[in-house]
């Protein structure tokens, strides 16, 4: 039986590449990275066909067309999907695919008979989370709103029933990495954290 990918999502800032990357690093027979296809450019130290497929618009228009993707999404201006084909890759391997996306791509993904399993990433406050956002000093000040209001309808989605099967809270990254290896891992009785107020 294949296991369902593992699909992670949460707000820009929150530290969901950190905690994939360590799962994947720590566990490289067991898990595999979905490569997703994007139109942005590559940031600095990024390969293309490692961190993302780095691709044109028309081209990214063609995969829509030709039925390619099994979620795609426009996030601050760009295409970013995930192909029929990038998860096959991994589940080839015998690993569980894992998929990074945005909460457009997650909406897609629950209505696939993929069974994925879904966990939000939170912050603990939107007062960290802004704080993050501006210590990666990588975007503008409208950048920044923009990911924060962004940000603001992920909680909003994650708090709706049955939209998520897991909150894992990056308060203390180690704990959160715990929390995120045993959900991974499909051990039984596990629980996820609560989901934090951020309403300030």
């Amino acid at each position: 039986m294949t296991i369902p990918p593992l699909v992670v999502f949460g707000p820009s800032g929150v530290g969901k590449g950190t905690l994939i990357n360590r799962l994947i690093k720590e566990f490289p027979n067991s898990f595999g990275f979905s490569v997703s296809h994007t139109t942005r450019a590559p940031r600095p130290g990024e390969i293309d066909g490692k961190a993302y497929h780095f691709t044109t618009t028309d081209n990214f228009k063609k995969l829509i067309s030709e039925a390619a993707f099994i979620e795609h999404a426009q996030f601050s201006g760009n295409f970013y999907g995930t192909t029929i084909q990038a998860v096959q890759d991994v589940a080839a391997t015998g690993k569980r695919c894992i998929l990074d996306i945005e909460v457009q791509g997650v909406r897609q993904i629950k209505q696939t008979p993929l069974h994925a399993t879904v966990v939000f990433i939170s912050p603990p406050s939107m007062t960290v989370l802004n704080k993050r956002l501006r210590g990666r000093a990588t975007d503008s000040e409208d950048a920044i709103q923009r990911r924060l209001a962004i940000a603001r309808r992920e909680i909003d989605y994650a708090r709706e029933p049955g939209s998520v099967d897991y909150v894992v809270v990056n308060d203390d990254l180690d704990a959160a990495y715990q929390l995120l290896k045993r959900i991974a891992n499909v051990e039984l009785d596990v629980s996820g954290d609560r989901m934090p107020p951020l309403d300030d």
